[in-house]
């Protein structure tokens, strides 16, 4: 029920208006001057304020200057007999709705008051929207307890109201997006538009133009004028996901727009200017892009302001559970499923996954957990087959003795094994490569070589 406070003097209005809102399911509190208004302030929120604007002691200014300190979002009705182009001007500049001169009609005020009313719930709708996006696209969503996960935190915190370009390295799947998001919802920047482009998902031939708009007739399909995306983020932030993937061609352009602060539609004659933060984020090696040329080295180092490397999931298995809680707990709020329960046997089999997708990989694992959990503990089988893992011969009790009648792949079944033991021998050295190499009696240069067959990346020296 929205509360509603009356101020005026003239007990009579103050009664007529306390018995019409009542009986239109208000809960209505009244007082007779300002002093007392205020007191009442002080005590409790309202949705709305009706004062009179002249009162002995405190006057209606006042009030209203009261209200707007206490609770902004608090809708104020100001009533006088005494209206004065002056006076409306003002108690409209401290922040009034609206201003009625008496005496007014009944049904006038009933229809102002439905429209007070109804803008104080947008406006609380839209602040408890924004509250809810920014959590969504904020710290709420970085999920990490480990040593790894927590300088990125303190890297984001220290970097977020900076004007600098920032550029997120790190696998698939590792968070990079929301590393971008949080850096802009926890920014200045943070109430002007966050726009998110896959640079390897548009086509060569539409990027130049999905980035910096175009002009009608400018090409075959341009069959009017459209803005680019970095026309759309102008005030806050641009995130170029996989930046790595851009033509030369695009890389120009993007130079520009880092120096210049400026761009031209595809077609377009005039200089655009935009005040757009950027934040690029890539899964490849830029460095040794820069070095066989097919990454240009002034948009690299124009990007590579303030770095932010995510680890991968592999390098940081001890967040694991808190991902895995996390995951549990939003899936299953979202289905409104019980939340399942993980056997420490189903734990043990994620704690040993080597994880090449990251986090999404996680994720979207969780997701099936709960899609398809019976309410029972998750067992170790039912995990290692929501998995999709195809199990090696040796995870079987070893390598089979007899030769099937329709034979067998050996090269894959050889494949297979190579490949799990470089991995086992990965995660006991916790990934560092030279100790690995040593585990398994290979030399660096055969090992490597090994890493590059099976597309194994990550670790360190």
């Amino acid at each position: 029920m929205e509360k509603i406070l009356v101020v005026d003097d003239e007990q009579g209005l103050r009664e007529v208006l306390s018995i019409m809102l009542k009986r239109a399911g208000y809960a209505v509190t009244s007082v007779s001057d300002g002093e007392e208004a205020i007191e009442q302030l002080q005590k409790e929120i309202f949705d709305l304020v009706i004062t009179d604007l002249r009162m002995p002691k405190v006057d209606g200014m006042e009030v209203l200057r009261a209200v707007k300190s206490a609770s902004p979002e608090t809708v104020v009705l100001i009533i006088t007999a005494f209206a004065t182009a002056d006076s409306a001007v003002e108690a409209m500049k401290q922040g009034a709705y609206d201003y009625l001169t008496k005496p007014f009609q009944v049904d006038e005020v009933q229809l102002i008051i439905r429209n007070a009313l109804e803008k104080r719930r947008l406006t609380t709708e839209n602040i408890l929207l924004k509250r809810e996006m920014a959590s969504q696209s904020s710290f709420a969503q970085l999920v990490g307890q480990s040593d790894a996960m927590q300088k990125v935190f303190d890297v984001v915190k220290k970097v977020a109201d900076s004007k600098s370009n920032v550029l997120i390295c790190g696998e698939s799947g590792t968070g990079k997006e929301l590393v971008a998001r949080a850096i802009h919802y926890n920014s200045v920047r943070s109430t002007s538009p966050f726009v998110a482009v896959n640079c390897s998902a548009v086509p060569e031939t539409l990027l130049e133009s999905e980035l910096f708009g175009h002009i009608k007739g400018s090409f075959t399909g341009a069959i009017s004028n459209k803005a680019g995306l970095f026309e759309v983020a102008n005030g806050g932030t641009i995130f170029l996901d996989e930046i790595g993937d851009t033509t030369p061609t695009i890389q120009v352009k993007l130079l520009r727009v880092i120096q210049e602060r400026e761009f031209r539609r595809v077609g377009g004659t005039q200089d655009i200017k935009v005040d757009v933060r950027i934040v690029a984020a890539t899964n490849k090696d830029l460095e040794k892009a820069v070095a066989d040329g097919s990454f240009r080295e002034d948009l690299y180092y124009r990007l590579d302001v303030i770095p932010i490397r995510l680890p991968p999931l592999r390098l940081r298995s001890g967040d694991i559970p808190l991902l895995v809680s996390h995951f549990l707990t939003r899936f299953s709020k979202e289905s409104g499923k019980p939340m399942p329960v993980l056997s420490p046997e189903a734990m043990q089999v994620l704690l040993g996954h080597e994880w090449r997708g990251n986090v999404r990989e996680l994720e979207n694992l969780i997701e099936r957990v709960v899609a398809f959990s019976t309410g029972g503990p998750v067992t170790e089988t039912e995990m290692r087959g929501w998995l999709h893992r195809t199990v090696s011969p040796q995870q079987q009790g070893g390598i089979p003795t007899d030769l099937p009648e329709d034979g067998l792949d050996l090269e894959g079944m050889i494949n297979g094994i190579e490949k799990d033991l470089l991995l086992k021998a990965l995660e006991r050295t916790k990934w560092v490569k030279k100790k690995a190499a040593r585990l398994l009696r290979l030399n660096t240069r055969s090992f490597r070589y090994r890493l590059e067959k099976y597309a194994i990346k990550g670790g360190r020296d």
